[in-house]
């Protein structure tokens, strides 16, 4: 059983002792720190909106979360079936106070999670995080009287003006899709890109079959939108009747796709290929166009930018870190490698409808087959290991040490905004401690799967020979 309180949230399996699970009297104490925090300062009723996935656990966690911000004084917006990317949009489109998502994203169907939102729709910085986290831990809660409870209201509207605001982009052509009359098939997990995706397809004129169509929250495979858990669609591409395959995890704010052939375009892919095209219809004369990604996603997207002429800017891993880095340098696109689009123009939000419709237009506008389209980028692979360690090690100390021996190094750069990356001309590793488990994960890319492997496989050598 597992419990985990961190900046972004609270998640955890279902069932089990309180304080070390997903549970009614953590949830309580959650919402109620977060409740407050969010009131903090702020006269009169406040309102929170409120939108959860598929999974089993949804309502229960749903009843918990809105009673308790109903007893804190709060409005509740619900908006019941809701992604990630829609909860995030519903918060500015009802000008709330904050909102709070119901899921635990790619986790396995015994998981759930809050999501915390503030009044942009974003995720809470690391210190506003935090603050959560020492409310939540010293428990001074105060609720409403009887005559100052909160209401919820119940409104299902939000999928459809989410994907109103998508066909709305201005580097969306919804009209060029239609008249490609393309084929696709969509694997939504039994969650709810069952309900959001088809709505977006019909307005772009697509022909589509759905896998794992209905929202039981019971998960067919594993919702993580790899390769190894794909096997389904993939044979399903390989019958050659589809243009497309598209693949989302349980909330709809991650993004993959699959070839005519039934091979994988790559997760890490989906952003160099939106931003691809985003780059190269985008105008601005007064600044560089700017692209950011994380640290551990692939080099593909800073070649892709400097062939416009724009300039690339790494965050440390995490959305919010992303989202922070790309309003600092005003980037015109971003995201994550594990197939998250953040496109400013829409929400400073992972959004796979975003992703999808801006995809399609990119395909429509060059007319080839998927497949050539992955042709034309950079092609390296990512390796990704990870070292065990014992819980006295002192994981700050090997960084440290890791990132000394490497800036001796003339060939390389080395980068600790977050772990330590070391870049080399035709390469790149980077190695970050976890924050849940005593490991290093080591992550890796080169132009080949055996190099970065190899490059990958040496620091961890490096690594267990300072442990010696």
């Amino acid at each position: 059983m597992t419990l985990i309180k961190s900046i972004s949230g609270i998640r955890g399996t279902i069932g089990g002792a309180t304080g070390d699970t997903l549970n009614p009297l953590d949830i309580v104490k959650f919402t109620t720190a977060y409740a407050m925090f969010i009131g903090k300062g702020k006269e009169g009723k406040k309102k929170i909106v409120v939108g959860r996935d598929g999974r089993i656990s949804g309502p229960m966690v749903r009843d918990v979360v809105c009673g308790t911000l109903v007893g804190m004084g709060f409005d509740v917006l619900d908006i019941g079936y809701a992604s990630t990317p829609t909860t995030e949009l519903a918060v500015r489109m009802s000008q709330a106070d904050g909102g709070i998502i119901i899921t635990a994203s790619h986790n396995p169907r015994q998981w759930n999670a809050l999501k915390l939102l503030n009044s942009e729709g974003e995720f809470l910085t690391a210190a506003d995080g935090q603050q959560v986290l020492d409310m939540a831990a010293k428990e001074q809660f105060c609720y409403a009287d009887v005559d100052q409870l909160g209401k919820v209201v119940y409104d299902d509207s939000f999928d459809d003006r989410h994907v109103q605001s998508v066909l709305d982009l201005q580097l969306v052509d919804a009209d060029l899709i239609a008249k490609k009359k393309y084929r696709v098939c969509v694997d939504s997990i039994n969650s709810v890109g069952g309900l959001v995706l088809p709505k977006l397809l019909n307005r772009l004129g697509v022909t589509y079959k759905f896998l794992n169509g209905q929202v039981t929250g019971d998960f067919a495979h594993n919702p993580e939108p790899l390769e190894k858990n794909l096997s389904g669609i993939m044979q399903e591409m390989k019958s050659g009747a589809y243009d497309l395959g598209i693949v989302v995890d349980p909330d709809v704010d991650r993004l993959a796709f699959i070839d005519e052939k039934g091979q994988m375009f790559g997760e890490e892919y989906t952003l160099v290929s939106v931003a691809d095209y985003v780059l190269q219809h985008t105008a601005r004369k007064d600044a560089p166009l700017y692209t950011v990604s994380n640290l551990s996603s692939t080099r593909a997207l800073r070649d892709v930018t400097e062939k416009y002429g724009g300039r690339y800017a790494a965050a440390a891993v995490g959305e919010v870190n992303v989202t922070t880095k790309m309003k600092e340098v005003g980037a015109v696109i971003g995201g994550e490698g594990n197939g998250g689009v953040i496109y400013p123009e829409s929400h400073y939000g992972r959004d796979a409808l975003v992703g999808i419709a801006l995809f399609l237009t990119s395909l429509a506008t060059k007319d080839c087959k998927v497949s050539a389209l992955r042709q034309t980028f950079p092609d390296y692979q990512i390796a990704k290991n990870r070292i065990d360690l014992t819980p006295e090690t002192d994981v700050d100390a090997i960084l440290v040490k890791v990132k000394e021996l490497f800036a001796q190094d003339p060939t390389a750069t080395v980068n600790d905004i977050d772990g330590v990356k070391i870049d080399f001309p035709d390469r790149w590793v980077h190695l970050r401690k976890s924050n849940t488990e005593p490991i290093i994960r080591v992550y890796s890319e080169a132009a080949t799967m055996q190099d970065a492997d190899a490059l990958g496989k040496q620091l961890m050598q490096v690594v267990y020979d300072m442990q010696r």
